[in-house]
Order: structure tokens, then C-alpha cells, then sequence
């Protein structure tokens, strides 16, 4: 017994020794703020613009034809990333406009970490729908209501992920925390990097009132725009090949809430604090709308996922 013990004890030891390893070696990466240098149009033609004289301000645009898409150059595992987006104003119903990372979807065993705004008639308030797919696995939703109009300015959208959790905020209001339960059978993104991808698309048979309203295509091109992205993240896969690159942080041409830029290579220990934790139950309790570790008609035959009990 005593010596099961000991080598259970080396090898926690040992793991946390590599993860500390991984992450000292692994500086932070970060980009300026020029769409043009680190992400790539992925699909709608012109409808992919990038404005400005240092290329700092992106549009995608939705019409009845195609919807439109970019996505980073290079693909990142663990780190912070940050954008301002002011998505679709008026009428947006049957719009979905995304922020989030994903590595290859075709290994039907992908990884992803999502922000979907789903579109609503004017006067109605978006829907952010928040979801963790690990090892092909997803079906972890929860969603809200935002205490602004995301439509009137820009605000800020950030993904922290390190090998102990996933945090999802807004203007650096945590809003969803998804822990590393690996100990516990639930699989963790942490071996797949990831690309950052957004697009604009027609999902009107299912993202507003359950597809009961549809896309109003007189009041199309429907436009979101983007700005201040920062990336300070591992760059490709954790081994004897990766790389980060390091730059620096800049919003200058920041207007709206104030944005409070974080300190380069804080993600790595990232976690809730005393305030932040307060933040998160005060989002929770008066705007959250839906969580799926509270959804007892469609876990009543088998029972919660595991995490739903941590």
C-alpha cells in the first residue's frame, strides 16, 4: 500500500512538474492590432473588409447570398485572447455572429471554446451562447443576457485557457469558469492547438425563438465589426517545434468601456479572485438563461455530466 502510494505520488509530482516546464518555456505571443498580419479571410469574398490606415478595424457582412468568416494564421495552445466586436445593430434575427477557437474539426475528436451571439427583433436582447467541446465532446451550453447593448459600441471578448481552467468574460467580467476535471473522466482541451475564427452566418431555422423568426433580408447587409485584438498565447503545439512571439500591447484607438489591459503572461496562473468571483455569481444570477448542468428533463435518464458536480 505504502508503495502504490509513493508512485502516486511521484507521478502528480511529476505531472505538475511538466506542466510548470511547458509553461516557463512557452513565453507569451502577442499582435499588434493589424488584421492584415495575423488573420486570413476564410470565407464570403468582400465581404471580409479591413478598414483603416493601419488595418486595426474589421467587418464581416451577411446578405442573403453568404454570410462571411476570417481566422487567425497561426494556431495557439493555452493563452488569452482578447477582441472588441460591436455586432449587428436593429433587427438582427436569424443572425449568429461567433468568436472562438477551434483546432482541425475534421478529427471528429476536435477541441473548441465558442462565443456565439445569437440575433433577436429589435428592441429584444441578444442571446450569448457559450459552449467547450473536448475531444470531440460539446453539449456543455450556457447562455445569456448582456446588462448593455452590444450593438451600441464596442466591448471586449476574452477567452483565458491554461491547463487548469477555460474563463470566458466580458469587459474582463468573468461570466463562465470551465474547469479542468480530468481527475475526475471529464476530458480537457490540452493537446490540440487552436486557431481563433469568427464569422457572420444565416441561422435563422434554429437562432432566434427557435427559428420561429427569420432573417429579415430587406434590412440586409447585416455588419459586425471588430477591433484591438490581443493574442498572448503558445503558438502551435507544445513540443520540440513551438514557438511564441512577443509584442506589443496596444489600444489606443479604444473608445467605450475601459478596458484595463492585461499583464503579458497572466494567463498562465489566470484564476478567480475574491471580486471576480462576486462578478461572476452577480452575471450568473441576474443573466444567465440557460445552464445545462441545471437541465433536469434532458439528464434525467442518465444522470448529470460529471463536471456538474464539482
Amino acid at each position: 500500500m505504502g508503495i502504490l502510494a509513493i508512485n502516486k505520488h511521484e507521478k502528480i509530482v511529476t505531472l505538475k512538474y511538466f506542466v510548470m516546464v511547458v509553461l516557463m518555456v512557452c513565453p507569451s505571443a502577442y499582435a499588434r492590432g493589424r488584421f492584415s498580419d495575423e488573420f486570413e479571410p476564410t470565407f464570403g469574398g468582400n465581404r471580409v473588409r479591413v478598414w483603416g490606415r493601419t488595418n486595426q478595424l474589421l467587418s464581416l457582412s451577411l446578405d442573403k447570398y453568404s454570410g462571411s468568416g476570417f481566422r487567425s494564421k497561426k494556431e495557439y495552445l493555452y493563452g488569452r485572447v482578447d477582441m472588441q466586436v460591436k455586432l449587428v445593430g436593429g433587427n438582427s434575427a436569424g443572425t449568429v455572429t461567433t468568436l472562438y477557437l477551434t483546432s482541425d474539426q475534421s478529427t471528429g475528436t476536435h477541441d473548441e471554446i465558442d462565443f456565439e451571439f445569437l440575433g433577436n427583433v429589435s428592441g429584444h436582447p441578444y442571446t450569448l451562447h457559450t459552449n467547450v467541446f473536448s475531444h470531440g465532446k460539446g453539449n456543455r451550453e450556457q447562455q445569456f443576457h448582456l446588462w448593455f447593448d452590444p450593438t451600441a459600441n464596442f466591448h471586449t471578448y476574452s477567452f483565458v485557457w491554461n491547463p487548469k481552467l477555460i474563463m470566458f468574460l466580458v469587459d474582463e467580467t468573468p461570466i463562465r469558469v470551465f474547469r479542468n476535471y480530468e481527475n475526475h473522466g471529464v476530458a480537457f482541451p490540452k493537446n490540440q492547438p487552436m486557431r481563433i475564427c469568427s464569422s457572420l452566418w444565416n441561422a435563422d431555422d434554429w437562432a432566434t425563438q427557435g427559428g420561429l423568426v427569420k432573417a429579415d433580408w430587406s434590412k440586409a447587409p447585416f455588419t459586425a465589426y471588430f477591433r484591438n485584438f490581443n493574442i498572448d498565447a503558445c503558438v502551435g503545439p507544445i513540443g520540440a517545434h513551438s514557438s511564441c512571439v512577443t509584442g506589443p500591447t496596444t489600444f489606443a484607438h479604444s473608445r467605450g468601456p475601459t478596458y484595463r489591459k492585461p499583464a503579458r503572461g497572466s494567463w498562465r496562473n489566470h484564476d478567480l479572485d475574491a471580486r471576480s468571483r462576486n462578478r461572476m455569481r452577480w452575471v450568473q444570477k441576474h443573466f444567465m438563461v440557460y445552464d445545462y448542468c441545471k437541465d433536469w428533463k434532458r439528464f434525467s435518464s442518465q444522470g448529470y455530466p460529471p463536471e456538474c458536480k464539482h
